[in-house]
């Protein structure tokens, strides 16, 4: 398989996140430019609408003529600044028909009004028939224009009105607000890259480390340091698992090595004695008596390992999903009262047990087969527990089946690894012979038969394993 070209986490966030960023900020210009350009025409339009209003305040009247004051053209230059125009709004006055005899910007003498001029845009009629103060026209080789009114009052009489009149494009152009609005999403831009970037690079840190660490496991190196400080809970819980994980491992190794020294131990040993056993048998060593307790050594030890093989077996198939359930309506109570004595009348010593059964009878489906594997499994490990000095107890409830012992306990350290394949306590090793697949064999057994197997309890006192039903199979 051809490999394919790959980019680094960081490089492959940050460009995403890049590109992301600037879109964003695309739709967030092109947005606060026309909020922008919005604001700036309504804000604009009200101010010419002021203007109107103002000029039509100093427009006075004499023999008949329309004439200002003489400060009138300074005031429209300064409220052409306050508008921030570059180029100054027309300015009309008209008599009541709308003709007009005076228009600005042109050059004019202050006083008395002078003709029309002839180069300037004709007002439309139209401004003058809708009531409107402020309106929306559409001029021919101009484009939109927007036209401010307001009447000029003498004694409470209009004599006639003043009109603004000024482009959409000038009304709403805004360069300098164009030019913070770029120079702010640009930084923002910058800002939020360098971010991203900075805090990826913080967030990938430990991320390669365990990656690393993967590649050091890879390679059968188990002595890692991997920093476990971190605020963040993902990456803690990440960097905190794989830590586990590879203590775990450690211990597995360390299991597969012992497994393979003690397998081979524990099948090397019957072999040779029965080897040996059989040989002296066979030379005449030994006679009469002698050579019949040799040949029941024999057999006993060739049972221990067809034991040992068939725990192999088991487990195998189990793993490996080769094995069938048939489930069965059993009354549990009578079902584990068999089992419970079948066990103890096949042990070398009378053993203090009891069973405790709820006064209801209790139905269930079950492979009793399966169930019986469980349970001397267990009743075997309570029974090396206790070592003839104490007691056991089975006790069914509605939720499962505990078997407790009052025996030495399993050490605090070794609970978490009772269920692992193969591990087999310190204690343990010393006492009885085994491959250490009982608990997880049983384990498994329970799962399949919708239950789980757990460690309940485990102290100095004793321990309780208990299994427990996962799914409600109970017959009422």
């Amino acid at each position: 398989m051809k490999n394919k070209k790959r980019t680094t986490l960081l490089t492959y966030w940050t460009t995403r996140y890049l590109v992301t960023l600037i879109i964003g900020l695309v739709l967030l210009g092109a947005g606060s430019l026309w909020w922008i350009q919005k604001a700036t025409l309504e804000n604009r339009l009200k101010l010419m609408e002021y203007l109107a209003v103002e000029t039509a305040n100093r427009v006075t009247q004499s023999n008949g003529m329309m004439e200002v004051d003489p400060f009138f053209n300074r005031m429209l230059e300064e409220r052409a600044r306050v508008l921030q125009l570059e180029k100054e709004p027309e300015l009309f006055i008209t008599n009541l028909k709308g003709e007009e005899i005076f228009s600005r910007p042109r050059h004019m003498n202050p006083g008395r009004m002078g003709p029309r001029n002839q180069n300037k845009i004709e007002i439309p009629g139209e401004v003058f028939e809708n009531k409107e103060t402020i309106q929306r026209l559409d001029v021919e080789d101009i484009g939109v224009m927007y036209a401010v009114k307001s009447p000029i009052m003498k004694n409470h009489d209009q004599i006639g009105w003043v009109v603004l009149m000024q482009s959409g494009e000038e009304l709403s152009e805004v360069n300098q607000e164009y030019r913070l609005l770029f120079i702010l999403l640009g930084g923002l831009g910058l800002l939020g890259w360098l971010v991203i970037y900075l805090l990826s690079k913080k967030i990938l840190r430990p991320i390669q480390d365990v990656a690393h660490a993967a590649a050091q496991i890879k390679e059968g190196n188990y002595e890692l340091n991997l920093n476990l400080e971190s605020n963040e809970q993902e990456i803690y819980e990440l960097v905190s698992s794989f830590a586990e994980m590879t203590k775990r491992l450690s211990q597995l190794e360390e299991l597969r090595a012992e497994l393979l020294a003690g397998v081979t131990h524990d099948l090397k040993t019957p072999v040779t004695s029965i080897s040996g056993l059989i040989q002296a048998v066979r030379d005449g060593v030994v006679t009469g008596e002698e050579r019949e307790e040799f040949l029941d050594i024999t057999l006993k030890e060739v049972t221990r390992l067809q034991t040992m093989i068939a725990d192999l077996l088991d487990f195998n198939s189990l793993a490996a999903g080769a094995f069938s359930i048939r489930l069965e309506n059993h009354n549990l109570n009578e079902l584990i009262e068999n089992i419970v004595r079948a066990w103890a009348v096949t042990q070398p010593q009378p053993i203090d047990y009891q069973v405790n059964v709820p006064n209801e009878t209790l139905y269930r489906y079950i492979d009793p087969l399966r169930l019986q594997q469980i349970m001397i499994n267990l009743l075997n490990n309570a029974y090396q527990s206790i070592d003839g000095q104490g007691s056991i107890i089975v006790r069914l409830t509605d939720c499962g089946i505990d078997i407790l012992d009052t025996g030495s306990g399993i050490p605090e350290e070794e609970q978490p690894y009772v269920f692992e394949r193969f591990f087999r306590g310190e204690k343990k090793k010393l006492k009885v012979r085994g491959l250490g697949l009982g608990l997880p064999f049983s384990k498994m057994l329970a799962k399949a038969l919708d239950g789980d197997l757990i460690l309940s309890e485990s102290s100095n006192r004793g321990s309780t394993f208990s299994i427990i039903w996962t799914k409600d199979d109970k017959i009422q």
